[in-house]
């Protein structure tokens, strides 16, 4: 599976920095998960250059913000299986919508 698409790339052009902005006005634009993981990736910036992403994780013992390269994601197998991406994220998503549970 492809984890970046054009159209989701275009997501984060269209969103830019989020620097200082509420968690209410950050958009989730993509959500990455290894499906036989805990691991979900909630992927609010994009570094072209650097390609790493900017996302909420949660599932690794604590929820954090943080960096995460797209190669470290497609390149991560477990049982032969590797990171997806929800195919169905609604890219309107608030960060605050995932932090308090609305969505997941």
């Amino acid at each position: 599976m492809k984890l970046l698409t054009k159209a989701i790339t275009e997501g984060f052009d269209r969103q830019g920095n989020t620097e200082g902005k509420p968690d209410s006005e950050k958009k989730v634009i993509a959500k990455f998960f290894h499906p036989v993981g805990s691991a979900t990736w909630y992927a609010i910036e994009y570094n072209k250059e650097w390609k790493e992403f900017f996302a909420y994780v949660t599932g690794l013992g604590y929820d954090e913000l943080g960096y995460v390269s797209l190669t470290e994601l497609e390149n991560t197998t477990v049982l032969g299986l590797g990171v997806e991406r929800d195919m169905l994220w609604d890219s309107n998503t608030t960060l605050e919508q995932v932090k308090t549970g609305e969505v997941r």
